[in-house]
């Protein structure tokens, strides 16, 4: 045998797809680089706070899955997803839309089990978007759901928006190109406590909305990880329980329970699920079916309803320190908007969102909050077009209540000291 061949050193031609070239870092990823520093105190990242994930119950629900049906939770799955978890998400959206007076009989065949909700946007994507398809996304939106989408060689639109969601005239006029008469594949929306603003879109909205979209033939993607984070009421029906024919709705475990499972599902009309189903297959054939089982376990008896309150109660005190430091450290701002830092109150979620005074730019900001121990999200980057530079993400459920009085003070020296070079 011989083991002295020599390596092969003649150039390798790697050409990379067209759509590679659309592919771009995470903005947030690369900002949450910085936070890892010592000492800074980080409003930037959109974790969950691991104080709440259920550790006890995930270790009883890991042993008894492992003791009663080891060879089918570590065996192959179907891609479908496990079906007692399938009929779970699928009462659960029963029982939400009845308690907001809706009826959705959802049909746990419509319930495909994703890796997180984020591959569930990428499914969506291969399914439904062609190079040149016209895509509509409010303004500013998650950017993960851009991510997904720009591979696919959309024209990603953004239909103006304000504090109660989608504006119906910008709508209007942005569903069918001009010039070309070519109508838009779909509008994507995340309506609960939206990822960047913290924005909830009201029922009157809502019913506006979905009465529009059905009358120009324009699909609906709803997204809604946050829905059940509510603080004092929950939020109005889901709009796909108002037309199910003409949504495709998504949700997740990661907030409720633990992102590190990965899990997440999606709820599509029959004409669209089974083409879902192969792009899924193709993409992974099925998500853990371990960690499917798990969750399973442990939603069991009603454990939601027991767990997910006490996360409600930790990031609603989280916020209301946010919002107690901030108006301690910009005393005039909101009566002050182009004067003064101004922001929102979200009403359940993770975020809130920022505006800096008149020809400041969060981005040159960055670097002064980094520098006294603090770090922020732009927000330019969470809109497909025209970004808004002054505006900026502040998440306030990871720090503790002491964390983000100390790093909103951090945030006013930051600011003041950038002021001052202007």
């Amino acid at each position: 045998m011989n083991n002295n061949i020599p390596p092969i050193t003649a150039p390798s031609r790697w050409q990379l797809a067209r759509r590679a070239a659309r592919m771009n870092p995470s903005v947030i990823r690369e900002i949450l680089k910085v936070t890892e520093r010592p000492g800074i105190i980080s409003f930037a990242g959109g974790l969950p706070s691991s104080k709440t994930f259920p550790v006890a119950e995930f270790e009883a629900a890991c042993a008894k899955v492992l003791r009663d049906d080891p060879a089918a939770a570590l065996q192959y799955a179907a891609s479908e997803g496990f079906g007692p978890l399938r009929e779970m998400v699928a009462e659960n959206l029963r029982v939400q839309a009845a308690s907001a007076g809706l009826t959705w009989q959802v049909d746990p065949a419509q319930v495909l089990i994703t890796t997180g909700s984020q591959q569930g946007l990428d499914l969506v994507a291969k399914v439904l978007v062609d190079a040149g398809s016209r895509i509509l996304v409010e303004s500013p939106t998650y950017l993960g759901a851009v991510m997904a989408f720009t591979p696919m060689e959309p024209e990603v639109v953004s239909v103006a928006s304000d504090d109660d969601g989608v504006d119906m005239e910008a709508l209007r006029q942005a569903a069918v190109a001009v010039g070309t008469g070519e109508a838009a594949r779909f509008l994507y929306v995340l309506p609960n406590f939206q990822n960047p603003t913290g924005r909830t879109m009201s029922e009157a909205r809502r019913a506006a909305l979905s009465t529009e979209a059905a009358r120009l033939g324009l699909p609906l993607i709803e997204d809604n990880p946050y829905g059940d984070l509510w603080f004092d009421a929950p939020p109005p029906a889901p709009l796909t329980a108002r037309n199910p024919d003409g949504c495709i709705y998504l949700g997740s475990f990661s907030k409720v329970l633990a992102p590190g499972l990965r899990l997440g599902f999606v709820v599509a009309p029959k004409a669209v699920y089974p083409k879902l189903l192969q792009a899924k297959q193709a993409a992974d054939l099925h998500s853990p079916g371990f960690n499917q089982r798990m969750i399973a376990e442990v939603m069991k008896d009603g454990f939601l309803d027991r767990h997910v309150p006490t996360i409600r109660a930790l990031y609603k005190s989280q916020r209301d320190a946010m919002l107690e430091a901030l108006a301690q450290h910009f005393p005039s701002s909101n009566s002050q908007p182009d004067q003064s830092l101004t922001w929102n109150t979200p009403a359940g979620g993770m975020f809130l969102w920022a505006r800096l005074p008149k020809d400041m730019n969060a981005v040159d900001l960055l670097p002064f909050a980094v520098d006294k121990g603090v770090a922020f999200v732009p927000g330019a980057p969470f809109y497909a077009d025209h970004g808004d530079p002054r505006t900026l993400r502040l998440s306030f459920v990871t720090p503790s209540v002491a964390e983000i009085h100390q790093g909103v003070a951090a945030l006013a020296l930051a600011l003041k000291t950038y002021a001052a070079t202007l």
